[in-house]
């Protein structure tokens, strides 16, 4: 049986099948791709909290100093979407992390959120809340089906890339400009 790719530390881009649903327009970053299935991070779909109300809402001070207390909690997926997911760079030492390729890391403890609140937080950082799950074959599926594009990762786009411009820049990675694409599914 051939072996498909992994496309974990990759980025999935939203094609317009996917329009009119909750992925419209979005880039995922993919945590794990393997044969349990798969798993990623929404990293261009504002949620309605920033890191300040975050911190406030598990009753940690905020530090006066904190540049980042404005910046936007992203809705990650739509499975789970209580649950907090920080990808961070560098990868450090927290309670709960998985370590990524590029010194990246996931982490899911609060011992990261009360750092945050102190002002001893990773250079860059988003957090998430929720993610995109599939179970087996699910993805590879889509992927045949031309719902999704690929890149490879990219810590500017990840980090440095406004949210409302990342599934645009994302495209032009590729050499697209979002009004060339369409739905219509070209096979060789």
């Amino acid at each position: 049986m051939k072996q498909l790719p992994s496309f974990e530390h990759n980025f999935l881009i939203a094609m317009p099948s996917l329009d009119d649903s909750w992925f419209e327009k979005t880039v995922i970053y993919m945590v794990e791709d393997n044969d349990y299935g798969s798993m990623g991070l929404v990293i261009n779909i504002p949620h309605k909290l920033t890191v300040h109300d975050l911190l406030t809402h598990f009753d940690f001070p905020t530090h006066p100093d904190s540049l980042f207390l404005e910046e936007t909690v992203l809705q990650g997926g739509p499975v789970d979407m209580e649950r907090g997911f920080i990808l961070h760079h560098p990868a450090g030492h927290w309670k709960s992390s998985m370590t990524l390729p590029d010194d990246l890391a996931m982490t899911v403890s609060d011992d990261l959120i009360e750092a945050l609140s102190k002002n001893d937080n990773p250079e860059q950082f988003q957090i998430c809340l929720g993610f995109a799950g599939w179970k087996p074959g699910q993805l590879a599926e889509e992927l045949k089906s031309n719902s999704w594009l690929t890149i490879p990762y990219n810590e500017s786009l990840l980090f440095d890339t406004s949210i409302e411009d990342k599934w645009e820049v994302a495209l032009s990675t590729l050499g697209i400009s979002p009004e060339f694409l369409t739905l219509e599914a070209g096979h060789a």
